[in-house]
């Protein structure tokens, strides 16, 4: 038998969650050999989900440094996956999402005319600005690749508004198998998300509102209007809110100017998998800026308010599981008061259908792959 060889290319934590389980599933294939490349765009966020998903890197670029400018993070990207390439003979590379490191180990591969498959492709805002600089990474992979996993058929559609129709495969969203994955660990093993107990002894019996926020375009403005409106939740009695804190000092130092020690707002450090998974079932609430995160809570049942001014996952406010407030004070405040003193608001957005998958997303594309393969040939 001859085996096919397949690089995936990952860096951040996001990736990391979103591909083990398709690294898991290729890897059980006895006509595939896999082997991964992490860039460490993200060096400790990253290594939380590879030490959870047993993946020891087959190489390892190192390549994060601090306060890196974009320009030098790509080209060192492209240039460092660019040397694994030239050292190994590889059949297909996978990439996934829209960061720079999904952007650069598509054209590293393109540029040495090796086919790419993209793992949550079609994902648009319509605004290049928002996210800054995903909607531009994620656009340029699509022409690059002949594999295209779009998580929803809206996704699936508007690769086709942009003349991409080969290749072209509805497969859920891959995070909802991780999702579902690790939450049948931490049910056989409680341990896993045991950097949660600390958080659990404090939250008593009032509702949680988890916050994530890290994107770019909030950093300056937008991150001291999220800081105040923090605040001002957290001036309710019946709210605890639980911020594990993104290491970014465009976060980190506004929310320590703007936030200081407030006795019920729980500012921790990153959580791991497991541990963040146990803070979204605890949370009543989750209001966030990041993209999975939008994906992971309505599998849980629980409300989004995405401090964004558009998300290229429309499909959770179609379906009214996540709605959009900005990054504007008053509107998030608004909206979380909303859902603490609205029943009726809280079970509708609550009970909504999540429409990202059914876990079943990475064998449907490790199936592909392999009859991509057996095609080529």
């Amino acid at each position: 038998m001859i085996k096919q060889r397949i690089l995936i290319v990952f860096g951040t934590r996001p990736e990391a969650i979103k591909l083990f389980p398709v690294v898991q599933t290729l890897a059980d294939m006895p006509e595939m050999e896999v082997r991964t490349c992490v860039t460490a765009q993200h060096r400790g966020l990253l290594d939380q989900v590879l030490d959870i998903a047993g993946i020891v890197p087959d190489h390892d670029l190192d390549i994060m440094e601090p306060n890196q400018g974009l320009d030098r993070l790509t080209a060192r990207l492209l240039t460092g996956v660019g040397s694994i390439l030239d050292g190994e003979q590889y059949d297909r590379v996978i990439v996934q999402g829209d960061t720079a490191t999904a952007m650069t180990g598509a054209l590293a591969a393109y540029y040495r005319k090796i086919p790419v498959a993209h793992v949550e492709a079609g994902l648009r805002s319509g605004d290049i600005y928002h996210p800054w600089p995903e909607e531009v990474n994620r656009r340029m992979i699509a022409p690059i690749a002949d594999l295209h996993f779009a998580p929803t058929e809206i996704a699936a559609n508007a690769l086709r508004n942009e003349g991409i129709s080969r290749g072209v495969h509805v497969t859920g969203n891959t995070v909802i198998d991780a999702l579902h994955a690790t939450m049948a660990r931490i049910a056989e093993q409680p341990d896993l998300a045991s950097a949660l107990d600390p958080v659990r002894a404090r939250i008593g019996d009032r509702r949680v509102v988890l916050v994530t926020t890290h994107r770019r375009e909030n950093f300056g403005d937008g991150m001291n209007q999220i800081a105040t409106a923090i605040g001002r939740i957290a001036e309710r009695e019946d709210v605890v809110v639980v911020f594990p804190m993104h290491p970014n000092p465009g976060v980190v130092s506004v929310m320590d100017r703007m936030l200081g020690d407030r006795g019920n707002v729980l500012r921790i450090d990153p959580l791991d998998y497991p541990s963040f998974i146990g803070a979204l079932s605890l949370a009543h609430i989750v209001l966030t800026d990041s993209g999975g995160v939008q994906e992971e809570a309505p599998a849980l049942g629980k409300p989004v308010l995405v401090m964004r001014e558009t998300t290229e996952r429309p499909e959770g406010v179609i379906a009214g599981t996540a709605r959009l407030v900005g990054a504007q004070t008053e509107q998030i405040v608004a909206g979380v008061n909303e859902l603490l003193d609205r029943p009726e608001a809280y079970l509708t957005m609550s009970r909504a259908h999540n429409p990202f998958g059914d876990g079943k997303s990475a064998a449907r594309i490790a199936d592909i792959i392999a009859d991509a393969a057996v095609t080529s040939h």
